[in-house]
């Protein structure tokens, strides 16, 4: 039975939610592997929006365990929030399974990172300021607070002011803040401690079990390939590793035990925050694209930038995730346009590139290089198989997989659960 790995091709926002529920009547296990709640998926189920920030989009599939795994930080206010809306609706789930090893996001993050992004001024990231940046820099540097620590009141007291001696210097003598208490902090968590104790696990063990029972366990990360610290848009960036090889280590398992590696791209281009963007629109088209396609943060609210579709990028994103398929969502968002641009390749300095760059000015410095495919004016809502999509959809469907170099496996022809088209099998 399959280990899928699910990852945002672009910049997220893709809709990996959308796809992640198409697959998970059939999955076993939905493991969150990376990220926090700084990102928002959408799903609507049988007409109804659900918003979801920290919890894996595989809660809303009864049959199916999901699991907060190791690489994610957890805000335990947001995932208790989240929680309890989930029931305020009516909706059956059981409460997620929590690595021990995961990391919490406490008030001293979240603070740190509003400061420090002010601080920066133009030269700002454009974090969501959930405390994500901070968090995962406390790990890196071994000053974290993982869930484990719950446990122990005497470790988490100790813990919390080793952290604090070190961050109140920073937040009272560079951002002019008022010191914060230790005593708060750890009380705050403490609340959270005999609520989350039964659903504590070891993540990795829990996980591998599962595998080696023939259950069919699928990672969800959060954010995109380039967001990812390492091979994204550097600094304007995540903190953690989305791409596929972040599932086996956020995940708690060997790189042998995935079977199948699971791209989203839009059929156009989306990004939130600063950074570059090739293919960005700042004309009609492009609030069009915003508009029709209701591209809006689901965490923040704040408007996405909108471009065309950027072969060069996802082609990057293919080939170091190694994907075995692409599930294209909101091709319907493209409908009424006389000629669709793609992006294939890029014009630096008066120079083609057909690949993505390697220098992060190289990439400051893009300017796409458009191909033209003729568009459609029909509503492509109602189509369940890929024969009946108009014809130059389909060229235009085909068209990208040439560019991209994998197969399209899946289509998002609208926001409902039943809006999709498989094109082949993604289990």
């Amino acid at each position: 039975m399959p280990s899928v790995v699910v990852v945002g091709a672009q910049w997220g926002d893709e809709g990996k939610g959308k796809a992640v529920d198409q697959l998970g009547d059939r999955v076993d296990l939905c493991v969150r592997y990376s990220g926090g709640n700084n990102a928002g998926h959408t799903l609507v189920v049988g007409g109804e929006k659900f918003v979801m920030h920290l919890l894996p989009s595989g809660i809303l599939n009864p049959d199916t365990v999901t699991v907060l795994g190791n690489g994610v930080v957890i805000d335990l206010d947001v995932m208790q929030g989240e929680l309890t809306t989930l029931r305020e609706r009516g909706v059956q789930f059981e409460h997620p399974l929590i690595s021990a090893n995961a990391h919490v996001i406490t008030e001293y993050h979240k603070v740190l990172d509003k400061v420090t992004e002010r601080f920066l001024g133009k030269r700002r990231i454009g974090t969501t300021g959930r405390g994500i940046g901070p968090c995962y820099s406390d790990k890196i540097n071994r000053l974290g607070i993982r869930i484990q620590d719950l446990l122990d009141e005497k470790i988490l007291r100790e813990k919390v002011e080793a952290s604090l001696a070190q961050k109140n210097e920073l937040l009272v003598k560079v951002y002019n803040r008022r010191p914060i208490e230790a005593e708060e902090i750890v009380e705050c968590l403490l609340a959270h401690a005999e609520l989350i104790k039964p659903y504590i696990v070891d993540s990795g063990r829990f996980v591998n079990d599962a595998l080696d029972e023939g259950k069919v366990v699928l990672f969800e990360g959060a954010q995109a390939h380039h967001l990812d610290v390492d091979q994204g848009t550097y600094p304007y960036v995540t903190s953690s590793n989305p791409t596929a090889a972040g599932a086996a280590t956020g995940g708690g398992v060997g790189p042998t035990r995935i079977d199948r590696t699971i791209g989203i791209a839009k059929a156009y281009t989306t990004r939130v925050g600063e950074g570059p963007f090739p293919t960005e629109l700042f004309d009609d088209d492009g609030e069009t694209l915003r508009s029709k396609g209701g591209e809006y943060g689901a965490t923040t609210g704040r408007p996405r930038r909108c471009g065309w579709f950027d072969a060069v990028l996802v082609e990057q994103s293919v080939k170091i995730n190694g994907f075995t398929d692409i599930f294209l969502t909101k091709l319907d968002i493209l409908n009424g346009w006389d000629k669709i641009p793609v992006c294939v390749a890029y014009d630096i300095d008066g120079q083609r590139h057909d690949h993505y760059p390697m220098t992060q000015s190289q990439v400051h410095h893009a300017k796409p290089i458009y191909e033209y495919v003729d568009g459609w004016h029909e509503d492509i809502s109602e189509c369940r198989t890929f024969d009946e999509l108009p014809p130059n959809c389909q060229a235009y469907v085909k068209h990208l997989e040439e560019l991209i170099g994998c197969r399209i496996s899946g289509i998002g022809v609208g926001p409902g659960r039943e809006q999709s088209i498989v094109v082949h099998d993604l289990i």
